[in-house]
């Protein structure tokens, strides 16, 4: 894609070898012009190409041009996405942007889920401006529509009792596989669920065997991945990756119903290999305590780090400094005297590999 765009903005591109940059986990000359890419005071790049980029909480102010080029399932997701264009910047006048969609993610502005009620409701009449005045009062600021006393039609009622919407003794809660229909239970079934791969085409067969095809697609043989997983320091590269061979591993997670990583999710689909929990290839970091080198501080950071993991499934990322201004860590300090701890943000990194390589240690 980097070099399509390089074709044709040949003499853009000539000026300036950044012009057009690939941006991904795995691209380490990408990835040291992101910092340039989000300054507005940065000329170069101009245009990047990406997998997940604008989902990671990126702040670029002053991007103008999205383009969609991949399914995007996700409302959150979308969301994402779609801030990242929303972005202000007055000194550029960038008050807008524009979104190109190949692969029909826009659908979800129609999802009634994808905002609230409108903040202004104007409807100019004959003559005038298409836009609103400054001074539009809100919907808050209007007239009070309820009068003060109730009509001759109307009947005031002072405390209310109210209904009763409690479940019959005999009904199951949400998710137990009852289901009532107007109180009379009704059994589902069958029950189908669809997905699209990269492409946009429907898969028709199973979740299972799609996803085992489409890593085997990329990885032949078990020690293959593993040899990829050992080698590569940041592991979001390899689910990049197998998202963009169509891998679906949100809705696969689902099905599977275990708290796995995506390294143990792939190796028990793909390969057939028992799988460990977060939960398991946690404790046993903890006890191997593979930390004693560093201080009290840094120790503390390193297993907030494992929590993390552990408990809301982080797994790409996890060397990311901006994790240390969100809690716990900024509660054991400024993200700058949190470096320190590992001597500088290079000495950070290294301890979150070691991190990585722990979690991953039977494997090697």
């Amino acid at each position: 894609m980097r070099q399509a765009l390089i074709n044709e903005n040949a003499d853009l591109a000539r000026l300036n070898t950044r012009y057009v940059m690939r941006i991904t986990g795995d691209d380490p000359e990408g990835q040291a012009q992101l910092d340039n890419f989000i300054d507005p005071e940065a000329r170069y790049p101009v245009i990047v190409t990406t997998s997940r980029l604008l989902s990671t909480g990126v702040d670029a102010q002053t991007c103008r041009l999205i383009v969609l080029e991949r399914e995007v399932g996700s409302m959150t997701e979308f969301k994402q996405i779609v801030g990242r264009g929303t972005r202000v910047h007055e000194d550029t006048r960038k008050y807008y942007f524009t979104l190109v969609d190949f692969r029909k993610a826009t659908n979800h502005f129609a999802d009634p889920d994808f905002d609230g009620e409108p903040v202004q409701i104007y409807e100019p009449g004959e003559g005038d401006a298409p836009t609103p005045p400054d001074d539009l009062p809100s919907p808050d600021e209007g007239e009070d529509t309820i009068p003060p006393q109730p009509g001759d039609d109307e009947t005031l009622i002072d405390e209310p009792i109210p209904p009763d919407i409690g479940l019959p003794p005999d009904v199951a809660e949400p998710g137990r596989g009852k289901y009532y229909i107007k109180g009379r239970p009704v059994t589902v079934l069958a029950e189908r669920v669809e997905y699209l791969d990269e492409d946009g085409r429907l898969v028709t067969e199973s979740l299972r065997d799609y996803s085992r095809r489409a890593i085997r697609s990329h990885y032949a043989s078990l020690d293959q991945f593993l040899r990829r997983w050992r080698s590569t320091e940041r592991k979001e590269a390899i689910i990049d990756e197998l998202a963009d061979e169509g891998l679906l591993l949100a809705p696969l997670m689902e099905e599977v119903g275990k708290e796995l990583d995506p390294f143990d999710l792939i190796c028990h689909i793909a390969f057939d290999q028992p799988p460990l929990t977060r939960r398991e290839r946690a404790g046993q970091v903890r006890k191997r305590d593979p930390f004693t080198k560093y201080g009290p501080q840094a120790r503390a950071v390193l297993e907030a780090l494992l929590a993390k993991y552990q408990d809301e499934g982080v797994v790409a990322g996890l060397d990311n400094v901006r994790l240390l201004e969100i809690p716990p860590f900024n509660s054991m300090g400024t993200p700058l005297q949190l470096l320190r701890q590992f001597g500088d943000r290079d000495g950070f990194e290294q301890a979150v590999h070691e991190l990585q390589a722990a979690l991953y240690q039977e494997t090697a």
